[in-house]
């Protein structure tokens, strides 16, 4: 018997509808639902969660701060002057300062995480358990660039509870998060939220990868942890952005895949170790990557090479872009030094760039970063300013000229510093590229440049080319950078 058209049209649409709703109860069987209450959770880390608080000592200032201005004959003045006289003292008595903080237990040995900023200066730390009793604390080592420091107390015969480090890699936008901490110095307190971001970068240091977070954070919470909903650790409470100073839902953590290497360093050598490239960086810009036959303007383009460095070994060149290191994309500039960083020291790791319109693999020997020496604060006394003198490079706002012993003088520049020197930029490409006269040009067009005539036939070249920009490589006090300048008349490719 044939069957009905219909009656089969019907059961299609039934087996459709069925279908459709089994999949998407099978969609939510599988989704997170969020939790009805954090009780079980919050009562089993708690214990770990410390509070922590400092001491240090305030030497008396050597004058007297600016006293309040009144009228003349007022009977405040008398008061004033003779209450800041007695506080600008010498013999008067150091003042201490406190400050509060958080941290946790890693370790039933005694040791504790929290943020260096927490225990800077800090002439006494003291941890505060769950269970009320205070412990003096060792600084065991800090690291400032990631914000971090491992304490140590001695726990005597009491038990202390740890908490594990869970893999922040694999939290996820809308993941529930717990924070637990010490705000405004209120003791064990519990927020809850989600997480919001991942790395982001808010220039806090060279390592920026902050989880962010809105769980409520505020001062006080620095150092503690964030826990993921199996109790695990995947953040470090750092920071908040707030133009009140209170919480608005926007704090940042440092991922537990950060600092974890970090803190084992601290806790095996009381210091950080690194591994090290020995190159300066900046990072690409369309323009850039153009004019370096890139399609992408992905990676880390190497200013300059650290002499004697492991960069240096395997031959890498400025001017060369890294897409690749060790087996991972540098999507962006600033991934890179945190790659190399977390790379074991002495690993041969092989290194993908993009050099002269190719890809080529070198292999890098990792080496260990090194201390970096004290900067010595220098200032150079200010130069007459004199007229802009040189030759005026059409079209592009630049004035340039030969280095020579007064222009040297002028601007502050080396004796080996090599190259054509900007003595004015007017409004033009130069002037939208940041360039600003006391810069060295080195080189144009990966070509040396050492007068006016040099980089004119640079231009030149470049624009008979059809080159929309001329890659330029330029050196000043603060840094070494390729410029991409764009030259006005180039035609379209």
């Amino acid at each position: 018997m044939v069957p009905n058209p219909m009656t089969v049209s019907r059961r299609l649409m039934v087996c459709a509808v069925t279908a459709a709703a089994i999949f998407a109860q099978a969609a939510a069987a599988t989704a997170r639902e969020a939790p009805g209450s954090f009780a079980d959770l919050a009562e089993k880390l708690l214990p770990a969660v410390v509070n922590i608080s400092t001491t240090q000592t305030i030497k008396n200032p050597e004058r007297i701060p600016e006293m309040p201005q009144f009228p003349p004959g007022s009977p405040f003045e008398d008061f004033f002057k003779e209450f800041m006289e007695r506080q600008a003292r010498p013999d008067a008595a150091p003042k201490r300062a406190t400050s509060l903080g958080s941290g946790f237990v890693i370790d039933a040995a005694g040791y504790v995480v929290t943020n260096n900023h927490v225990i800077a200066d800090a002439d006494e730390i003291t941890v505060t358990l769950h269970d009320d009793t205070t412990h003096k604390a060792t600084l065991i080592g800090r690291d400032s660039k990631t914000d971090l420091a491992v304490l140590k107390i001695d726990p005597g015969k009491k038990t202390l509870t740890a908490v594990p480090f869970g893999n922040s890699d694999q939290s996820r936008i809308g993941d529930w998060v717990l924070a637990i901490g010490n705000p405004f110095g209120l003791g064990g307190t519990v927020t809850a939220g989600i997480v919001s971001a991942r790395a982001r970068d808010i220039n806090a240091g060279p390592y920026d990868d902050f989880i962010q977070t809105d769980a409520s954070i505020n001062r006080g919470n620095s150092g503690g942890p964030l826990f993921n909903s199996a109790g695990e650790v995947v953040g470090i409470n750092t920071a908040i952005f707030s133009p009140s100073g209170g919480s608005i839902g926007i704090g940042f953590a440092i991922p537990s895949t950060l600092a974890k290497p970090v803190i084992d360093d601290l806790k095996q050598f009381g210091r950080t170790r690194r591994g090290w490239l020995g190159v300066r960086i900046q990072s690409l810009d369309p323009e850039l990557a153009e004019s370096m036959g890139l399609t992408e303007s992905k990676g880390a383009l190497v200013a300059s090479v650290n002499a004697g460095g492991p960069a240096a070994k395997a031959n890498l060149k400025p001017g060369d872009v890294i897409l690749k290191f060790d087996g991972r994309d540098i999507t962006e500039m600033r991934k890179l030094p945190r790659i190399v960083a977390e790379t074991a020291i002495g690993k041969k790791a092989p290194v993908e760039i993009w050099r002269d319109g190719k890809r080529v693999i070198v292999d890098v020997a990792v080496g260990e970063l090194p201390e970096e020496p004290e900067e010595v604060a220098s200032k150079s006394p200010e130069k007459p300013q004199t007229q802009a003198q040189g030759q005026v490079i059409a079209g592009t706002g630049l004035t340039v000229s030969a280095l020579n012993p007064a222009l040297r003088e002028r601007f502050g520049l080396e004796e080996d510093t090599a190259g054509l020197v900007v003595t004015e930029v007017k409004d033009g490409p130069a002037a939208e590229k940041g360039m600003k006269p006391g810069d060295v040009i080195i080189e144009a067009g990966n070509k040396p440049v050492r007068n006016p005539a040099d980089l004119t036939k640079a231009v030149e070249a470049a624009k008979a080319s059809s080159q929309k920009f001329l890659l330029l490589r330029v050196e000043n006090p603060q840094a070494l950078r390729y410029v991409a300048l764009p030259l006005s008349d180039g035609k379209k490719k």
